[in-house]
């Protein structure tokens, strides 16, 4: 298991923890006695302040930002882990970013029809150093859209990894890891593009169609 090095507190491009929000942020809601109640404390913040939405994906260096998702007030996976470990590294608790390639069993018909496949690649996650082990937290899904669409909500307590589970409320197929990508001190953006284009190639071209739709109003629809 590698130790944190000094990456895994600093600023980047990406997850910029000098951010005056972040910095703000993490001031805020970093709780607690110890690195592993302040990290439950923030991973609980990002997870439910920032309403999950894969229709308004931006691939700009500037909207994946994590100092993004405190302005718009919502994100999907990838920035929203580049949140939590903003705000670790801000709280001082090392973090570093996470991706993996995770078989989806549950979206909506735009996001199947959009997409063309269930796999999404370069799912993101975030890497916690808690009392000596990494510790994986999925900052995601908020729990208002878990309960809507039948999920089981991701807890962290900063002992066990917090990773997607395979079946959702009803032990219907949920999500599927079907390749670790591994951990990265900044977001590889530009391997995330080049890789969006090759799998998503025809959402890519037009990415506008989707965002002009509402996600949460697509998951209560298609879950009543």
């Amino acid at each position: 298991m590698t130790s944190p090095d000094a990456a895994c507190l600093a600023p980047t491009p990406l997850i910029d923890s000098d951010h005056p929000g972040i910095v703000a942020f993490a001031r805020e809601q970093a709780r607690g006695g110890d690195d592993r109640a302040r990290a439950i404390a923030l991973y609980y913040a990002v997870r439910d302040s920032f309403r999950y939405d894969p229709y308004r994906i931006d691939l700009s260096p500037a909207s994946m930002r994590a100092s993004s998702v405190l302005a718009v007030g919502y994100g999907w996976c990838v920035p929203k882990a580049a949140l939590l470990a903003a705000a670790c590294r801000a709280a001082g608790i090392p973090a570093r970013v996470g991706y993996a390639d995770v078989r989806n069993h549950l979206s909506t018909e735009r996001m199947r029809e959009t997409l063309k496949t269930d796999l999404f690649v370069w799912h993101g996650y975030t890497d916690i150093w808690i009392d000596g082990h990494w510790r994986k937290a999925t900052p995601a899904f908020n729990v208002e859209l878990c309960n809507r669409f039948g999920l089981l909500p991701l807890e962290f307590d900063g002992q066990a990894d917090s990773i997607y589970h395979p079946f959702d409320r009803s032990g219907n197929r949920h999500m599927e890891y079907v390749n670790m990508r591994g951990s990265f001190d900044d977001v590889p953006l530009e391997q995330i593009v080049a890789d969006f284009r090759m799998v998503y190639a025809d959402w890519m071209a037009d990415m506008a169609s989707m965002r002009s739709a509402d996600f949460q109003a697509e998951v209560e629809r298609e879950t009543r």
